[in-house]
């Protein structure tokens, strides 16, 4: 991927994190939240924002499956339809589903886009959701599909949805604590006699000091992202077949050697919940997904 790809993928991100943090940092001004903790009580401080920093993201998971519907466009697909394809995606799905242990089947849907690629996603192994582009579908074989969307069941398995949503939670709430710690220092914000004339400097430098803190905790979240593909590859393989697995992601190689993942980069936010992205150099330290190729000689060696 081309570095300016790269970049505009990561401000993005980065940009919607940092929003989120700068409401909340409104919403506690308003409220003079952070006068009635002061002297420094930093307890107190790293549990309010731990108590915000999760309350961000648990709306967001909660939230998950109804905004990749919206952004994406997926069509949900009625599991007795009589449509062919339709049926067969369903029942594919729903057999791997049942292949990684799950009892309550995902839903089932569709995109429109020449990207060739899946994602999963939802609030819980309950209420999950798996899609498919009309790329994959369009272009890749049944045993390729079943490949691709092995690793998507096992996602939902491996309980990678919440898991990422507790992470980010976490990173969240120490690029707020450490985010006011740091500007207290700077602007004398933790003695009671300089609160007053301080105030406009300490709102922005905790802006500025999130946005650094936040790059910080990107990396973090990435690299677990990535390692978490590790594993659903693995589990692709165990519910689909390690040759199918690889044969899937072979084929994802291809295809983006070819340029046909190109629409991917339109939707950022939901690059670390489909099954593949491209990588290059220093950009995979912000990168959701580790390079196919290593991820199948991972699997061709057995991992």
């Amino acid at each position: 991927m081309k570095f300016a790809q790269i970049a505009k993928r990561v401000v993005l991100f980065m940009m919607v994190n940092v929003l989120v943090l700068i409401t909340i940092s409104i919403v506690l001004s308003l409220f003079h939240v952070p006068r009635r903790i002061g002297g420094g009580n930093y307890t107190g401080l790293l549990i309010l924002c731990f108590i915000w920093g999760m309350v961000g993201s648990v709306i967001s998971l909660l939230l998950s499956r109804v905004m990749a519907k919206w952004m994406m466009g997926v069509k949900v697909i009625d599991p007795n339809t009589t449509d062919p394809n339709g049926r067969r995606l369903v029942e594919t799905v729903h057999q791997l589903a049942r292949n990684a242990g799950l009892t309550t089947m995902p839903q089932v849907g569709y995109y429109e886009s020449p990207e060739v690629n899946a994602f999963a996603t939802g609030p819980s192994r309950s209420r999950s959701l798996v899609a498919a582009s009309s790329g994959l579908l369009n272009h890749m074989n049944q045993a390729e599909i079943e490949g691709v969307l092995g690793h998507e069941c096992a996602h939902i398995a491996n309980g990678d949805m919440v898991t990422m949503t507790l992470i980010q939670g976490v990173v969240n709430a120490f690029v707020m604590f450490f985010a006011r710690i740091a500007a207290m220092a700077l602007t004398s914000r933790g003695n009671d006699d300089n609160r007053g004339g301080n105030t406009f400097a300490y709102f922005m430098l905790v802006q500025v000091f999130q946005i650094a803190f936040s790059i910080l905790g990107m990396i973090v979240i990435f690299w677990f992202s990535r390692w978490r593909e590790f594993r659903a590859d693995a589990g692709g393989a165990k519910y689909a077949g390690r040759g199918n697995m690889i044969s899937a992601l072979k084929a994802l190689q291809t295809y983006h050697e070819r340029g046909l993942d190109q629409a991917g980069d339109q939707q950022p936010a939901f690059q670390a919940l489909k099954i593949s992205g491209k990588t290059s150099g220093l950009g995979l330290l912000f990168a959701s997904h580790p390079p196919l190729e290593e991820r199948i000689a991972r699997l061709e060696q057995g991992a």
